[in-house]
């Protein structure tokens, strides 16, 4: 995870649910995530997987992330290079598949209700605040637990490299 992400907006509504962010019907015929990619949001935005590049932000609404529990929706937007999600509220599982797997879901409604696609923004982690247009946006803190899961890339890479390693952090 990069402490600084920078990327255009991508901008999308309420309740965007999980079988439109990667659609049903690859669940078990689609399983490498660079093929996954692919077929980011084609349901919603048959364009995305084509335009979108690393570090390109999505901003939606309330209840990103509705639906089933699979972690493909989220490994297919990590594979695709998104480096954030800022939306009013996530759906609780997908917010916590989106830490697993090391992808950064950030609640803040003051932003997404002046985001327009397409523009530039900037994520500073560590000093909690967004940059979009010139302005700034303050977000709480994550957890330092939450961050040393982000920063190691994920859940799994963290716990390798904490307790398989023996490393601290």
């Amino acid at each position: 995870m990069e402490n600084i992400i920078r990327g255009k907006v991508f901008k999308y509504g309420d309740d965007v649910n999980t079988d439109v962010i990667f659609p049903g019907k690859y669940t078990y015929t689609v399983q490498n995530p660079q093929e996954m990619a692919q077929h980011a949001l084609e349901d919603l935005d048959p364009d995305f997987a084509r335009r979108v590049r690393k570090g390109d932000v999505i901003v939606a609404g309330k209840n990103f992330g509705c639906g089933s529990s699979r972690e493909q929706a989220v490994t297919c937007l990590v594979a695709a290079g998104v480096g954030a999600i800022v939306a009013v509220s996530f759906s609780r599982i997908f917010y916590r598949n989106a830490i697993n797997q090391g992808l950064s879901a950030i609640v803040l409604p003051e932003l997404v209700r002046v985001a327009k696609p397409g523009e530039e923004i900037e994520i500073d982690l560590n000093a909690h605040r967004i940059t979009l247009r010139g302005s700034h946006f303050a977000f709480p803190p994550f957890p330092q637990f939450v961050m040393g899961i982000l920063r190691d890339g994920g859940l799994l890479p963290h716990i390798r490299r904490r307790y398989v390693r023996g490393s601290e952090g």
